[in-house]
């Protein structure tokens, strides 16, 4: 949680899909073949001071450096423990 703010994300865990003939589909949504493949993007102020925090805690993804988008967007990127992309944003004039 930070600033009132907590984000719920849920861990690829599921294993039930080994072993299937095929006959059912695949539908838990936390199938452990997706984990590392996720990404979300989140609506914040101040870009410069959260990516500068993120940056001393050496989190920022390789080429997630904080750049303004053409799109009206300045925004970063890193990567949580399991390798899923997390974009912070914020619009600019």
């Amino acid at each position: 949680m930070r600033d009132r703010v907590a984000i719920h994300l849920w861990a690829a865990t599921d294993e039930s899909w080994r072993g299937r003939d095929g006959d059912r589909p695949v539908v838990s949504g936390a199938e452990t073949f997706i984990a590392g493949t996720a990404s979300c993007r989140v609506h914040v102020t101040d870009t410069d001071a959260l990516c500068a925090r993120y940056r001393e805690a050496g989190v920022l993804h390789p080429n997630g450096a904080l750049i303004d988008k053409p799109y009206g967007l300045r925004e970063f990127a890193i990567l949580d423990l399991d390798g899923n992309l997390i974009t912070f944003f914020e619009r600019i004039a």
